[in-house]
């Protein structure tokens, strides 16, 4: 990849107002309160923000207290963490729990440890250099990379969207017998409702994902407590074992997790919904902001580990060593719990988790495409047609697949969907890693030499597990 020249930074146009776009491109002096105040490295025209919509629409109190702030910080985690327990992540854990029983709770915990170190740098940026991710692709690289990236990002999001859109039109199907076509045509009306809610305050689109995740919360605590897992199994195989790398279906469904924890959609999302927030924009502010923001999508992908690791724990436990490992497929799962286990609200629970998870990515997963396609192409749309595109990326390749394969062989492609989103996380994470690491962008915030090893040590274990991936598969 070739960085651009960067000029100097009185020789960029800015806007004398950071709040404000610059309208006419012009030459600024050192003497600007922009350029005077603010010692990040990287000066760039302000162009249209991301999300505009909502752009710094939430005010933080001011001389407020710790908790007061981290309230008013509270929400952006929760958003980013519904991509981590999405129908997508059922499917491979499911699979996994199934077939290998507690053994890949290991990868679910390092998936999630790689999750916060990755989501901690996509805040970052967003709030020090005010681009999300795809924005500052597009200013730091050229555009054939640029639109490079942006295809292989639209690739992840239909692979994100393939398994949401289908897992929202399984649970539609086993709860009211809607029929899967018919479920997946139905996901379209969410366009209408995140404009709707959009307008309404971001706060309320927040209110309601994190409604929805606790849903999902209480209903596995349910199917935990009548599965009784086997605990201290399960503590011990948070321990890594070699037998996932050796296994050649094990390392399949191990990417497959990586894929679906790890969402290089939600790099991008990140970047961008910090900042709704309407923080002081210097050292001090970015700091502050920078801390919350982090504490909050801590927590939130915490309880992100919970779902997954419950998912996998309750397939262990109803299925693994049962006669019942080939359960791969969702709607197998919800045929089987309720006989497996003897408690008659398991599958309905189950169900039901499975709608509000496939309802709240299918929500997120429209505000990334968004991102990704304003920040990349930098277009200028109606926000009800942005949303409108963005969404038929996902719902065409959903209805075509839904049609042609109807009920059969789903489970196998929301597999197949996850090890997608695995093999472009690479094309997403590295330019994170190199762009959080340009002093020139970031200045004070810049990454520190261990967290820069660090994060490139995750991104090689990434790129890494890919190739070996694509390694066992084509040498099948």
């Amino acid at each position: 990849m070739v960085h651009k020249k960067f000029a100097p930074a009185y020789s960029i146009p800015v806007s004398l107002n950071p709040d404000i776009p610059c309208p006419v491109p012009g030459a600024a002096t050192e003497s600007d309160p922009l350029v005077a105040t603010n010692d990040i490295g990287w000066r760039r025209a302000l162009g249209t923000p991301s999300l505009p919509e909502v752009f710094r629409s939430i005010k933080l109190p001011k001389g407020a207290g710790f908790w007061r702030k981290m309230f008013a910080f509270s929400g952006p985690g929760l958003m980013v963490a519904v991509g981590y327990m999405d129908p997508g992540n059922w499917a491979t854990d499911l699979a996994g729990g199934a077939q290998f029983g507690y053994t890949l709770l290991s990868v679910i915990l390092l998936s999630n440890i790689m999750a916060i170190l990755l989501q901690h740098l996509s805040l970052k940026l967003g709030i020090v250099t005010g681009r999300d991710l795809a924005q500052a692709c597009r200013d730091n690289y050229t555009r054939p990379v640029s639109l490079f990236l942006w295809v292989l990002c639209e690739i992840a999001i239909a692979a994100c969207d393939l398994a949401e859109v289908i897992g929202s039109a399984i649970a539609l199907n086993l709860l009211f017998g809607i029929p899967l076509l018919v479920g997946v045509l139905i996901t379209v009306a969410d366009v209408m409702i995140i404009l709707f809610l959009q307008y309404r305050g971001f706060r309320l689109i927040e209110a309601i994902v994190s409604t929805l995740i606790l849903t999902i919360g209480f209903c596995f605590l349910y199917e935990l407590v009548v599965a009784r897992p086997d605990l201290g199994q399960a503590a011990r195989s948070l321990v890594p074992s070699t037998q996932i790398i050796s296994n050649p279906m094990m390392l399949y469904i191990a990417i497959g997790i990586l894929g679906a924890t790890v969402m290089p959609h939600n790099l991008y999302l990140h970047s961008s919904i910090v900042q709704t927030r309407n923080f002081t924009r210097n050292d001090d502010g970015r700091r502050m902001a920078i801390k919350f923001a982090t504490i909050d999508s801590t927590v939130a992908l915490f309880f992100a580990f919970f779902i997954n690791a419950a998912i996998l724990i309750l397939s262990a436990a109803a299925f693994h060593g049962t006669g019942h490992q080939d359960v791969a497929d969702i709607k197998d799962a919800y045929k089987l719990l309720t006989p497996v286990l003897g408690a008659p609200m398991a599958s309905i629970l189950f169900a039901v988790a499975l709608l509000a998870s496939g309802q709240n990515s299918t929500l997120t997963g429209t505000l990334a495409g968004q991102i990704v396609m304003e920040g990349f192409l930098n277009i200028r749309l109606k926000p009800w047609l942005r949303r409108l595109v963005t969404r038929l990326v996902a719902i065409i390749p959903a209805a075509i697949v839904a049609a042609i394969h109807g009920e059969s062989g789903v489970g196998k492609l929301l597999i197949l969907s996850q090890v997608i989103l695995s093999l472009q996380l690479s094309f997403a994470v590295v330019p994170l890693v190199v762009l959080t690491g340009d002093r020139r962008k970031m200045g004070n915030f810049v990454n520190t030499p261990t967290m820069a090893t660090i994060a490139w040590t995750v991104a090689v274990v990434i790129i890494g597990l890919n190739v070996v991936l694509l390694y066992r598969t084509f040498a099948g």
